[in-house]
């Protein structure tokens, strides 16, 4: 659909590949007006420039009371993307209270946890691939990588890393993608969210319970020097970012990659070769196919201009990191080819940037470099099954994937 420049873009609900429309948009300007679902105004902001001036300005918030049409009670309860503005946790606050709780969680998701995980993402990596090659085996030589491999590694990860029983793992997957979905009807959407917080709820009670060594029982544990300590609202919120953010991210990253590699097998030989690492992989494609397209929300907490743009204030706004990351004016005229020793590859935003930068980086990082790394080396010759432009993409404009990766893992 053509559009003149003043008219706003409707995002698509049922998401699909963003570049395309991303360019178009980008080629009107580094921000733009959008359309969100239920007819909600809004903007995004595209271009890498003006994306991280935006994510670092002072006069933009998180907090949901900054958000006018929702404080005005102009949106329904089962809007997809009410739990973005509203959970309770680091993404929504700002100030004193975005560092009180950004410390708290600090304190449990140290440096040197994280580090203490690779030998156990080795090992859950070596198991999902022994478990990759036996569907594969019987199914005809084919598996679905995203649901085998993918998914279960990050999940694996941070339930491990929260303290969440294995029984949790297909259903909290389940829901986080209904939390993320934007094509979701309403009732739907309250169901999902009800339910979220009731399993995390119990898994909350149940560590607060019986402490143990895993990052939930130290945020019920972690006080500040003035003993302050996570609410209950708060500390739900922040499972529940964890569980959303620490694996559909990861498992964007993981699924986006290999589309990448199978699909320019020169890059992967240049791995191969030496003449550049897994975790040039993993940066290119944070640039090049970024994990996340549109994500909710921050507020100007006055009108603001943004590269020659008026985003008005108390207009819920979207960063566009899927489209910064190919912004021809940073990356250049090349900026949507994949190409794994491109010298700006780590100027990307992918893992934001400013007060709200991702806690979780080194861990999505980490494992993004050992599942590929093993990944390829058990499997050289893996190849995809259906052409990736026929790949059923994410029903989401927030993350930014497809839904089903079938591979042949060929030795």
């Amino acid at each position: 659909m053509t559009t003149s420049p003043s008219t706003p873009h409707r995002l698509d609900p049922a998401g699909g590949c963003p570049h395309a429309d991303n360019a178009r948009l980008l080629a009107r300007g580094a921000v733009a007006p959008v359309v969100l679902p239920g007819d909600v105004p809004g903007m995004a902001v595209l271009g890498h420039d003006a994306l991280r001036e935006f994510l670092a300005h002072p006069d933009v918030a998180k907090g949901a009371e900054h958000f006018t049409a929702l404080r005005e009670g102009r949106i329904a309860d089962g809007w997809p993307l009410k739990t973005f503005a509203t959970v309770r946790g680091m993404t929504t606050a700002d100030g004193a209270d975005h560092r009180r709780l950004r410390s708290l969680v600090s304190k449990a998701f140290t440096v040197r946890r994280v580090a203490d995980l690779r030998p156990r993402i080795e090992t859950v990596t070596e198991e999902l691939l022994d478990g990759l090659g036996r569907v594969a085996a019987d199914h005809g030589g084919v598996a679905d990588l995203r649901r085998h491999f993918a998914m279960p590694l990050p999940m694996g990860v941070i339930c491990e890393l929260l303290g969440v029983d294995a029984r949790y793992h297909e259903r909290l997957h389940h829901l986080s993608n209904e939390v993320v979905a934007t094509d979701i009807g309403p009732e739907a959407a309250m169901a999902a969210n009800r339910e979220l917080v009731d399993v995390l709820g119990a898994v909350a009670a149940a560590r607060a319970k019986q402490p143990g060594d895993d990052l939930t029982s130290a945020l019920i544990a972690a006080r500040e020097d003035d003993g302050d300590r996570l609410s209950g609202h708060e500390l739900i919120g922040t499972l529940l970012l964890m569980i959303v953010a620490g694996h559909e991210t990861t498992l964007n990253l993981i699924t986006n990659a290999v589309r990448a590699l199978c699909t320019h097998r020169d890059q992967l030989d240049l791995v191969r070769a030496g003449r550049a690492t897994w975790a040039d992989v993993v940066e290119e494609t944070l640039r090049w196919d970024s994990p996340v397209s549109y994500f909710p929300f921050r507020y100007a907490t006055r009108d603001l201009t943004l590269d020659g743009t008026a985003i008005p204030k108390g207009t819920p706004v979207l960063a566009g990191y899927s489209a910064a990351g190919r912004d021809p004016a940073v990356h250049g005229p090349d900026a949507g080819r994949f190409d794994i020793t491109r010298a700006s590859g780590a100027r990307h935003l992918s893992l934001g940037h400013g007060a709200h930068y991702c806690l979780g980086a080194p861990l999505a990082r980490m494992e993004g470099a050992i599942a590929l790394e093993r990944l390829f080396t058990r499997f050289p010759g893996l190849e995809l099954t259906v052409p990736d432009q026929e790949l059923p993409r994410h029903a989401s404009f927030v993350g930014n994937s497809v839904r089903e990766l079938p591979v042949r893992p060929v030795p």
